[in-house]
């Protein structure tokens, strides 16, 4: 990648502003057909957390004076952030994806998005537009990790977050709050759960399966039932949380442990107590299946099962279990550890 260094050449690489409302009117004319961008292949780009991906953007001529700007739409306000701008000789990168970015630019018409290290936030729809006077046009893409949501709720019972709280718990726990995508998706795999939860767009929701009374009533279709947008900072429900891979290891080990005890016996292996979705991650992307109840950081015990079997619970279906918050004091059970790569 070329270092900025000619004076000359800044200004048709000045910022515009961080975000700009871009949405099409109601009724207004559909936008041109494409006469420099291709069409990708594929809207969607699939990926984890950790890996490279490479959304696609390529020319197929080369118009003059023009510029390439990726952006990141931010659908909360409508607007857009600034990732990266080129001319084709040079380019600069802007905002905190700046240092996980770079254009990959295999040939001189090749102006795809390559971030490294995908972090949980990176996921959402990005834009490559071509900036060409009045012949602008753009393409549109979506980045999707593979991951799993689970429903999180405090030690002092249901419904004690508001939206920020919310926020919060999931990112203490290596995760955030699920987008509507996310949560959608894991009801369609099988994620059936009565507590209605923030998710990232402010707005609050649960997933149900199996219609019954006290989830809605039994008349009512399953589906993703939503509360709409509420109130952040007075209303409180439970939060649903996104996790996807992780670059380490979760494991047991086994003892009768209070909570003091189980966190100190990971840090004598060099490893650190493991938080809830890190037990998730490895329960979705390494199958750890065990019938153990353990502690994890946040003092919730539970247990991880692949493969459902009668003595491990007895329910049907593959999950993570939680004996809840059971006494810090109490030496019952052992822990799960997570030592990072």
């Amino acid at each position: 990648m070329r270092r900025l260094f000619l004076l000359s050449s800044l200004w048709v690489l000045a910022a515009p502003p961080v975000s700009s409302i871009f949405q099409r009117p109601t009724g207004s004319p559909a936008p041109p057909r494409l006469q420099y961008l291709l069409e990708p292949l594929h809207a969607a780009v699939h990926t984890q957390r950790g890996a490279t991906a490479t959304l696609p953007c390529v020319l197929r001529a080369l118009p003059r004076n023009y510029r390439v700007k990726w952006s990141k739409v931010e659908p909360a306000n409508y607007g857009e952030s600034v990732i990266i701008i080129t001319n084709g000789l040079y380019h600069k990168n802007y905002g905190p994806l700046s240092p996980r970015v770079r254009l990959r630019h295999s040939h001189r018409y090749d102006a795809s998005l390559t971030i490294t290290d995908v972090a949980l936030e990176d996921e959402g729809r990005y834009r490559c537009q071509l900036v060409n006077g009045l012949e602008d046009e753009s393409v549109s893409l979506t980045l999707h990790l593979e991951g799993v949501v689970f429903p999180y709720q405090p030690s002092n019972g249901r419904y004690k977050f508001n939206y920020h709280e919310a926020k919060r718990a999931c990112e203490q726990q290596d995760s955030r709050l699920a987008t509507y995508q996310q949560l959608y998706k894991a009801w369609t795999e099988g994620l059936d759960w009565c507590n209605a939860g923030w998710i990232l767009d402010g707005t609050v929701n649960y997933p149900i399966i199996n219609s019954r009374e006290p989830c809605g009533g039994r008349l009512l279709l399953p589906g993703v039932r939503s509360y709409g947008a509420r109130d952040k900072q007075k209303d409180r429900f439970d939060a649903f949380c996104f996790t996807s891979a992780i670059r380490g290891q979760v494991y047991f080990i086994r003892g009768h442990l209070n909570f003091k005890e189980a966190g100190q016996a990971c840090r004598n292996h060099g490893a650190a107590i493991a938080k809830v979705g890190q037990l998730y991650s490895a329960w979705k992307f390494s199958q750890l299946d065990r019938c153990d109840g353990g502690w994890l950081a946040d003092g919730s015990v539970r247990y991880p099962i692949a493969t459902p079997r009668e003595r491990c619970g007895g329910l049907p279906d593959p999950g993570v279990r939680s004996f809840g918050f059971p006494s810090k004091e109490l030496r019952t059970y052992g822990t799960y550890c997570f030592v990072g790569k």
